[in-house]
């Protein structure tokens, strides 16, 4: 049975055997994905293929993937460039053996350069063309010269005669002209004559080079001098951003522009809730239960709390609004490629348990990027937890088309008066952000009322 991610070819070579080339494909990750971006290559073409081994790596507007070999052989063409946005199921690159065609395997769209052509002809012209590129050295010597040395040192205005050729068969290649234009070894041709290497010259020219007015005002006593990294001088670093990062982006400013956004802020007695889970960790084992942490129990109050609260577990576009009777709950995941939302679908209908081990199993496919894109959409109301980085109150920024988001913050010792008594206790903040076109501030107090009597009681609201 072929991969889900391969097309297999077969041809016959010259000598009556048979080669299988291999086509891989851009895969789908998700009925929801159409396309997905070259992020990078890991092998180039020519390049010997193990199985396991990463071909590119590709991203969605929600996360990134890692496309792994499942034969080897040699990678024979790659068709899109890096940066390229390629549609699902197209031909990403060829892998087989050499002398293969594999012409029929050229996508519509795709950016190849003779493909059909032998990877071994194409190295034997790459010979012959360096090898015939040569400039004059002297009256009775030439000095051979690679294309790529040729150009470099046309761009830097070094004297190619003076570069130390280290190339197979005395030929200068590229690291020999950057370290001829590192060492500042550049000299006009009228110069060239007097040019002593072993001096120094207060070098006046065009692009650094030394001239006959500089030879003649003669050598110049060398000056000291240290060593300064780039790193050190510069003040700050620039990376492109990543297709994730310019989704959130867009994603944010989008809420922030659109909606007339409100933030209210509450806080409960932990007591509860910091028991419970006491509780729990000390019987997981024995009961054979997830680690449930506080956030799971959050989660899973809201769930049964939005219930009743309608307007919060919503969808609004601008002209209608849709109240959902399940809650589909986004939960913000933190990870290096930047802010991820997975839904725990159905959340409203699952056990405390269920809840934890699929906010686990959905947080671990975000940080490592193999998570289903589909699992990033359909969420009707979003949590995010800040508490564990100690944030007493912040503002949370709705995800649309959602009409509202839970800020979890963290605990804060605070006292109340009980039985004439002063008592400490710790208190957990709640940060509500609200879409004031629809939600009104008295109904979302109103279930952020609800939600702090809930986990003040969670005991007594797991027995509903």
């Amino acid at each position: 049975m072929l991969e889900s991610n391969s097309v297999q070819f077969f041809v016959h070579n010259t000598n009556g055997g048979t080669y299988m080339a291999t086509a891989v494909i851009m895969p789908r990750q998700g009925n929801t994905v159409e396309s997905c971006v070259v992020s990078k290559w890991h092998k180039k073409k020519g390049d010997k293929v193990n199985i396991g081994d990463i071909l590119f790596t590709y991203e969605t507007d929600k996360a990134t993937f890692d496309e792994e070999a499942k034969i080897e052989g040699i990678l024979l063409e790659t068709f899109f460039e890096e940066g390229d946005d390629v549609p699902c199921l197209l031909n990403m690159c060829v892998i087989g053996e050499l002398g293969e065609d594999i012409s029929s395997f050229s996508p519509e769209g795709a950016t190849v350069k003779e493909a059909e052509k032998p990877i071994e002809d194409k190295k034997e012209e790459v010979k012959k063309e360096a090898e015939s590129l040569t400039v004059q050295k002297s009256e009775n010597e030439d000095l051979k010269i690679s294309p790529r040395a040729k150009n470099l040192a046309d761009k830097t205005n070094v004297d190619v005669t003076y570069a130390n050729a280290t190339g197979p068969n005395g030929r200068i290649i590229e690291r020999d002209i950057q370290a001829l234009a590192k060492d500042g070894l550049k000299v006009t041709s009228a110069a060239k004559p007097a040019y002593d290497q072993t001096a120094s010259y207060n070098a006046t020219g065009i692009g650094g080079r030394i001239t006959v007015e500089d030879i003649r005002k003669g050598v110049v006593t060398p000056v000291e001098t240290v060593t300064v990294s780039v790193a050190d001088t510069q003040d700050y670093t620039e990376e492109k951003l990543s297709n994730i990062r310019k989704v959130i982006a867009k994603t944010m400013h989008a809420s922030i522009s659109q909606m007339a956004q409100l933030t209210m802020n509450a806080a409960f007695d932990a007591t509860s809730i910091m028991n419970y889970r006491a509780m729990v960790k000390n019987n997981t084992e024995r009961l054979g239960l997830a680690n449930i942490t506080i956030n799971d129990i959050v989660v899973y109050a809201v769930a049964k709390t939005l219930l009743a609260h309608k307007d919060l577990n919503a969808h609004f576009n601008g002209e209608s609004i849709k109240r959902f009777n399940k809650v589909h709950m986004g939960v913000a995941i933190d990870t290096p490629r930047g802010l991820m939302v997975p839904t725990v679908f159905n959340c409203d209908m699952k056990s405390l348990n269920d809840i934890s081990l699929e906010v686990k199993d959905l947080a671990g496919k975000c940080k490592t990027g193999n998570i289903n894109p589909d699992l990033l959409t359909g969420g009707t109301f979003t949590i995010t937890n800040l508490g564990n980085l100690g944030v007493e109150s912040f503002t949370p920024v709705i995800n649309p088309p959602q009409t509202a988001i839970l800020g979890v913050c963290g605990l804060v010792t605070r006292i109340k008066e009980e039985n004439g008594q002063i008592k400490p206790y710790q208190a957990m903040g709640l940060s509500l952000t609200i879409d004031h076109r629809i939600v009104d501030g008295a109904p979302a107090a109103r279930f952020l009322k609800d939600l702090c009597t809930n986990l003040e009681n969670f005991e007594m609201m797991l027995a509903k």
